[in-house]
């Protein structure tokens, strides 16, 4: 196809053939019947995009129509108007029909109710959409079974109509007077997916370090309600409001897989720690970037409207190294890695994290584990799979807390077992290419911020050729690995071969190391003090990709948790 059509838009019904996302918005306009449906303009212009990026034109006459006049062919076909469509041939209009219904389910398909304080809207919303739904498979249905001549011996119950339904609502915030272009954005308030959600973007891998600027982002912001929502966020125990223009809906809504929604309460009269702003005309350098407004105390987020921000990696790690700049100025130690609680079937529990940057083993050790044990693990917790933090509670001991209630994973890195599973609850991003991902639900919020003591932390070494498990006998030994951040990257960011980078997270540690290190230097201390098992894992992902290797790996490690 060339280059696509222009967004179009009708009071009700919003298509962007360049991002692949429609928005229909029952509040302006709710279809109740097959006919209003092929009435409405909404359905006037999908199908006068859909005719302008037709392959079929040059082979089927009935491509080669104009909107009103294919719409024409299709209400004779309802009405059983034989004289009005039979001319074009019942199998070329069933093929074209075909592929009008394929090309509409291809986009990211999303509907919106305004919520107006209303108990009965927020009770019905999703029966709402379920309605709708059921219009968009009848009128494909009766149009297909008319030209055919017999109805179907088998059916198939597709998301013909929506992909997933929210409530918005307006709520007022504690609005410092800068932020004030903000206030007319809805929030997101209760999200229906229609898992599992196989998702498309432009971009399909990260680039970069997200670097500091020194004039507030929200200087630069001219959205407005039609165009911009945001995604209220609990992010471990900060309040993130995640604004973002309604071309990036795929990462939106995906962001319900990942993190708890803030409820009203949470959000009336607060003033939040975190701001994205997700989907700017102009940013410097065309870039992602952060800043510190002191004034306000609230760390501001910016990422430019493009190609390559349609990848998701960008709105969650740019929420995570806003998350983890907060962290630090509370002098907590952010941790680039995932916790598992396991127990045991000799009666122990531990906690174990694993740390390391993306790609070290961190997933596929915990799996490994799993793999091996065979009956000796009754069940295993988890309590982050990719960020967390390290504090100490009043009696100066260390815990550990999450931040995410769900995992953003590479499926090359799951168990077919482990991916298909979980297929009903999952979100996956460009499935069929290199880098593929999945969003899985993983925890309660309830879980992720309670606080957990740690009983093993290990360093996911990808690089060296060695297999088991080795403890470090000092604290500085243990600080010099973790803090060179060694791996070898395996292509899941812009990065190749061996790099280093400061205590294996480039999303807060890296831009505040001056600031990290005494936190760094504190928490070794103390676990040290408290003879916690610290070590490294050796995980071979960047050395040969064994997985015998990281199996005679992981016994040591399911060894020495149960043993000691």
């Amino acid at each position: 196809m060339s280059k696509s059509p222009k967004a179009t838009e009708s009071k009700a019904f919003y298509l962007n053939p360049d991002r692949s996302v429609a928005v229909i918005n029952y509040s302006e306009e709710y279809i109740q019947d097959i006919f209003q449906l092929v009435n409405s303009q909404g359905f006037y212009n999908l199908v006068d995009v859909y005719l302008q990026e037709s392959q079929l034109a040059v082979t089927n006459k009935v491509e080669a129509l104009d909107a009103k006049a294919y719409i024409d062919i299709l209400k004779a076909i309802l009405i059983d108007n034989k004289a009005g469509y039979e001319k074009y041939g019942n199998e070329q209009i069933l093929k074209s029909i075909e592929e009008l219904y394929s090309y509409y389910r291809s986009y990211f398909r999303v509907s919106l109710i305004n919520k107006h304080n209303s108990a009965i809207v927020k009770g019905n919303f999703m029966n709402f959409d379920n309605h709708f739904n059921e219009i968009v498979i009848q009128m494909y249905r009766s149009i297909e079974e008319k030209l055919q001549g017999f109805t179907n011996k088998a059916y198939r119950q597709v998301n013909a109509g929506t992909n997933a339904c929210v409530l918005t609502q307006s709520i007022q915030w504690n609005t410092p007077q800068k932020y004030q272009s903000l206030e007319s954005i809805r929030f997101l308030d209760t999200l229906m997916l229609r898992p599992p959600m196989m998702m498309h973007t432009k971009s399909n891998k990260r680039e970069g370090v997200f670097s500091e600027v020194f004039d507030n982002p929200i200087d630069k912001f001219d959205g407005n309600q039609k165009d911009w929502y945001c995604f209220p966020a609990k992010i471990g125990e900060s309040l993130a409001f995640i604004y973002f223009h309604r071309d990036y809906f795929v990462s939106g809504i995906a962001l319900a897989n990942l993190f708890e929604v803030a409820d009203k309460d949470s959000i009336a009269g607060q003033k939040p720690d975190e701001i994205l702003l997700f989907g700017l005309n102009k940013t410097k350098g065309d870039v992602s970037h952060y800043y510190h407004d002191t004034d306000n105390n609230i760390w501001v987020g910016e990422v430019p409207y493009n190609d390559k921000t349609t990848y998701f990696g960008y709105m969650k790690k740019m929420c995570l190294t806003l998350h983890n700049l907060h962290m630090i100025y509370e002098n907590r130690l952010p941790i680039h890695g995932s916790m598992v609680k396991i127990s045991f079937s000799n009666g122990k529990t531990k906690s174990v994290v694993f740390f390391g940057d993306s790609g070290a083993g961190k997933s596929e050790s915990i799996e490994a584990l799993q793999e091996i044990a065979d009956d000796k693990i009754i069940n295993i917790e988890t309590i982050f799979d990719d960020m967390g933090s390290f504090a100490f509670d009043d009696q100066g001991n260390v815990y550990a807390q999450g931040t995410e209630t769900g995992a953003f994973v590479r499926l090359d890195d799951l168990s077919s077992s482990v991916a298909f599973n979980n297929m009903d609850r999952g979100i996956y991003l460009n499935p069929e290419l290199k880098n593929a991902r999945v969003i899985l639900p993983a925890n309660t919020y309830k879980h992720v911020v309670e606080h957990y003591s740690i009983d093993m932390w290990v360093y996911a070494n990808n690089y060296d050729a060695e297999i088991g498990l080795h403890q470090f006998p000092n604290e500085e030994k243990a600080k010099a690995t973790f803090i060179a951040g060694k791996r070898k990257a395996l292509g899941t960011t812009d990065e190749v071969g061996m790099s280093t980078t400061f205590f294996a997270n480039p999303f807060g540690p890296v831009q505040e190391e001056e600031k990290t290190r005494p936190i760094i230097d504190k928490v070794f201390n103390k676990l040290y003090q408290d003879n916690i098992y610290v070590g490294e894992i050796y995980t071979h992902l960047g050395y040969d990709k064994s997985k015998a290797s990281l199996h005679e790996s992981a016994k040591e490690l399911l060894t020495e948790l149960m043993n000691n």
